[in-house]
């Protein structure tokens, strides 16, 4: 799914500006809301990093790109929480407002009405044993594909679509797209794929440019020639 998280080969957003020894958090209530990221996914809140991760993907498009980092996952927080049954939505927003925050201010979180089910992972590794061989190999030539189901994905939309190289192999991994869902964790083979510049870019790529992306093998078919 394409949402406002997949910003990747989008103009108009102007340069990236590292901050110089940027501290891990900028403001107390930062380091607040990265303690309580950690607090409800060791209870089993917020289900696995996978659907975490989704949850911030689904946040409000404006807070996305005005809430900065950790309000982002805030925002993924209340929206997983609120989803659980855990916090009424209404009652946290007063809460908020008897606190001082500005009635009118945008909330960020959008839970859904009928979320998927998605059971507690007690596992931090992604890292899974298969039984079935890997279909690429290192060098082979493969196209990603462009029929993708909505919801979490990890193939970025500027890659889709487009034609690279198989550079190495990393063995099996759960797979984001079913286990953000509760669908099951369905490892899958996970390579390190190369693409030029032009490719992705187009004629105006910095020349010599290649792109390696850690992608999931239903990402990719077979390209001959």
């Amino acid at each position: 799914m394409k949402g406002i998280h997949d910003l990747g080969g989008m103009h108009g957003f102007g340069p990236v500006e590292p901050e110089a020894d940027e501290p891990t958090f900028h403001q107390r209530w930062e380091a607040a809301v990265f303690a309580m990221a950690t607090a409800c996914g060791r209870a089993g809140a917020t289900g696995n990093t996978d659907r975490f991760r989704h949850a911030i993907e689904r946040i409000d498009p404006v807070a996305y790109l005005t809430h900065g980092y950790y309000g982002r996952w805030l925002g993924g927080i209340e929206t997983l929480l609120v989803e659980a049954g855990l916090v009424d939505r209404e009652a946290l927003t007063a809460r908020a407002e008897a606190a001082g925050a500005n009635p009118d201010a945008r909330i960020a979180s959008r839970p859904a009405a009928a979320p998927d089910p998605v059971a507690p992972s007690g596992d931090s590794s992604a890292v899974r044993t298969l039984e079935t061989p890997p279909r690429f190999a290192a060098g082979d030539a493969v196209r990603t594909v462009t029929d993708l189901p909505p919801g979490h994905c990890r193939l970025p939309d500027y890659a889709r679509g487009r034609d690279g190289r198989i550079e190495a192999l990393h063995g099996g991994w759960v797979f984001p797209d079913a286990n953000a869902h509760g669908r099951g964790e369905c490892p899958t083979h996970l390579y390190t794929v190369s693409f030029a510049g032009e490719t992705l870019w187009g004629a105006a790529a910095e020349p010599g440019t290649r792109v390696h992306l850690d992608l999931f093998e239903p990402y990719l078919e077979s390209r001959h020639g």
